[in-house]
């Protein structure tokens, strides 16, 4: 069999990175001549570009960079060590809150060619595209990758050689789902792939289904229909105020009668508790999962947008604003020990 060429996607050009970043691009053409944080993907035509865990780590480096890390003491550091290191400082900004995309590979030469015409499919996925045919290929030509969330193999028709391999991929512990898009294929084998927990699509596949399938596998856990809620499927954004933080930023008062931060903070307070009700939906097929995500997920971005609003505010008002923070622990401190 021959060796499989893995393809990473994305891929971004230095420009890209720069903007992402917030570095400038003659300082990552430096950092990478001096320390090797550049890109790890060569183009056919020599073209260097950067995969998404290279724009991942370079975030959470300029992240740290910003906060007045030194470059020579963090450049060789793993991520785990860059995300411990930011959580140690406190310190949020671009790469601060990242989190890892799902890991998908997409195994077959029309399903990669497919795949080159919709790469809205993995806009947020760390992929990788093997144009190689599924009989012509093993488990262990993946042993060069991370652990995969999602395996998609396309497969012209389904086979009692196809399930098996399919199958054998599965015991390998090649991905955490297996995803078949197939032309052609009988109920009985069909079934065979289902009762092995084997997700089957018709080839070419849906987009947004397929987009789904892909959250499915990386739920913690199996997903069974009325039994899961969104927030397994989709990872939110971490809330940047405590309920008394904006309580306290809502008693804030202003020489202008300004009401801002009274308004935004019970407008993050609303969307939290509807991202949260949202989160709990139950599902009953993709198509419903689909539209109850981008509700989860709109809401999310409005509470992440407004609490960045929330901030801007309380720029100017820091002391003002920790000494209501203080004023309310010492007053909710009082009524604990009066009863």
């Amino acid at each position: 069999m021959n060796a499989a060429i893995f393809e990473p996607r994305p891929l971004y050009g230095i420009g890209t990175v720069a903007r992402l970043t917030g570095l400038k691009p003659d300082t990552l053409r430096v950092w990478e001549r001096r320390y090797g944080l550049g890109a790890s993907h060569k183009s056919a035509t020599g073209r260097r570009q950067y995969t998404q865990s290279d724009l991942e780590h370079l975030q959470l480096v300029a992240s740290l960079v910003n906060d007045g890390a030194r470059i020579g003491e963090i450049a060789k550091s793993e991520r785990k060590t860059l995300e411990m290191l930011l959580k140690q400082r406190g310190v949020r900004g671009r790469g601060a809150d990242a989190t890892v995309k799902p890991r998908a590979v997409f195994l077959g030469v029309a399903l990669c060619d497919w795949l080159d015409k919709h790469q809205g499919c993995v806009s947020n996925v760390n992929a990788h595209l093997a144009r190689t045919e599924l009989a012509d290929i093993n488990e262990d030509a993946f042993d060069a990758l991370e652990v995969n969330d999602v395996l998609i193999v396309e497969c012209g028709s389904l086979g009692s050689a196809q399930v098996a391999k399919l199958q054998s991929f599965q015991r390998a512990g090649v991905a955490s789902r297996i995803i078949v898009a197939y032309r052609f294929g009988n109920a009985h084998w069909l079934e065979e792939l289902e009762k092995s927990d084997i997700a089957v699509m018709e080839f070419p596949p849906e987009a947004g289904k397929l987009a789904f399938e892909i959250a499915r596998g990386v739920a913690e856990s199996s997903i069974h229909t009325g039994e899961t809620n969104l927030g397994e499927l989709m990872p939110g954004k971490a809330r940047q105020f405590k309920s008394a933080e904006l309580a306290a930023a809502a008693n804030l008062k202003s020489t202008l009668d300004c009401e801002c931060p009274k308004h935004i903070a019970d407008l993050i307070t609303a969307l939290a508790d509807f991202e949260e009700y949202s989160a709990s939906c139950s599902i009953d097929n993709w198509h419903d999962a689909a539209v109850h995500s981008c509700i989860y997920a709109y809401t999310g971005q409005a509470r992440h947008l407004m609490e960045k609003a929330l901030q801007a505010v309380l720029e100017e008002r820091g002391a003002e604003f920790q000494a209501e923070l203080n004023r309310q622990s010492l007053a909710s401190g009082a009524l604990r020990n009066a009863s």
